[in-house]
């Protein structure tokens, strides 16, 4: 086991409950995640992309096991193993809440809307505080309200923000002081779940070199989930993409995006934006077909329908990672290893 290894998320189950009529009885499930499997080394960030309703956001939550207090009925397997640098591995999937209290410090979550996220009941000094007085009780209370002031100057918030109420500040600054939360009791993984795609195009440049910066600093590993790839793509090593569950590509993150394998990552990166128009010569792939629902996936691989690859076969098992690098992986037997890029490093859509 590498010295460096920090999560490891093996066969991951989520399935929710569907029920219907007078008696609501269970009539179906959405498999909202079916089997996904990744690792995050110490002070990576690995970026998990795919279309909305992919599953990402349920590997988030899962990971800091709160889906049962989202859902009670939910159906959750598999394994979440945390490796602490100074303590036993330990599965926080089965973990009971109180069991899990200890471990909450050592994972953290900033949250997607930063205007929903904050309790606006709140001063800024009481949110930042919030972790440290549940986490922290060895700390007197000078010692805590110092820290929420070093920790908004870490990101870029004056001290005296401290007593003012959220409502007084815009969405960016907003985020901020979640990422300052996130950040008070030094946690060794943030789960990032879409933090700037609730914000404008300018703010978002300013909170992903932030979050990059402290990375650097204090030496913590992301999950950043995100469906905007250019973002992904600025601050992960490597990145996942999900589609309706499943993992269908893992790899560094210059694999994914100028050596996409499979084709559904080929088709996310040709609808990528690009600026510059001497650099808009690239072909648009776009697939066909409706996107299945997670209530009645299609047998066999679950993006068949849609494949412009698809063999007959596909109907009848579901594709695992294949190995194609030492660091890249796809879910797809009959990608083709001499398939021509659609971006490169020279005339590449990112600028």
């Amino acid at each position: 086991m590498s010295q460096s290894l920090l999560l490891d998320v093996r066969d991951l189950h989520v399935h929710f409950p569907v029920y219907a009529g007078v008696l609501q009885r269970r009539v179906a499930e959405i498999k909202a995640v079916d089997g996904v499997s990744f690792s995050i080394e110490r002070g990576e960030t690995l970026g998990l992309v795919g279309e909305s309703g992919c599953g990402k956001t349920t590997v988030g939550r899962a990971i800091v096991n709160v889906l049962r207090h989202v859902s009670p009925d939910v159906h959750v397997s598999g394994s979440v193993v945390y490796y602490p640098a100074d303590g036993e591995p330990v599965d926080l999937l089965h973990l009971s809440t109180r069991k899990m209290m200890p471990y909450r410090r050592r994972i953290a979550m900033i949250f997607q809307d930063p205007y929903s996220s904050l309790n606006s009941r709140l001063s800024v000094r009481e949110i930042v505080r919030e972790p440290l007085d549940l986490h922290e009780p060895r700390m007197s209370l000078r010692e805590r309200n110092a820290r929420v002031e070093w920790l908004l100057e870490k990101v870029g918030l004056q001290p005296e923000y401290a007593e003012r109420y959220p409502h007084e500040f815009s969405g960016g600054q907003r985020q901020r002081i979640g990422i300052a939360r996130a950040l008070a009791t030094n946690p060794d993984l943030i789960i990032c779940d879409e933090p700037v795609s609730a914000l404008d195009v300018s703010v978002q440049a300013q909170v992903i070199n932030l979050m990059e910066d402290l990375r650097q600093e204090f030496g913590m590993a992301y999950l950043f989930i995100a469906h905007d790839l250019s973002v992904v793509y600025h601050i992960s090593h490597r990145i996942a993409v999900m589609y309706l569950g499943n993992i269908v590509e893992i790899g560094t993150r210059d694999e994914v995006y100028f050596s996409p394998k499979h084709p559904y990552t080929q088709a996310l990166i040709s609808a990528v934006p690009v600026s510059d128009p001497r650099k808009r010569g690239k072909k648009r792939i776009v697939l066909e077909g409706d996107i299945p629902t997670p209530i009645n996936k299609p047998s066999g691989c679950s993006f068949r329908t849609r494949c412009p690859i698809a063999r007959a076969e596909c109907a009848h098992f579901t594709p695992t990672l294949e190995q194609h690098s030492q660091t890249h992986w796809v879910a797809c037997p009959y990608v083709d290893n001499q398939f021509a890029p659609i971006a490169d490093e020279e005339n590449g859509f990112l600028q």
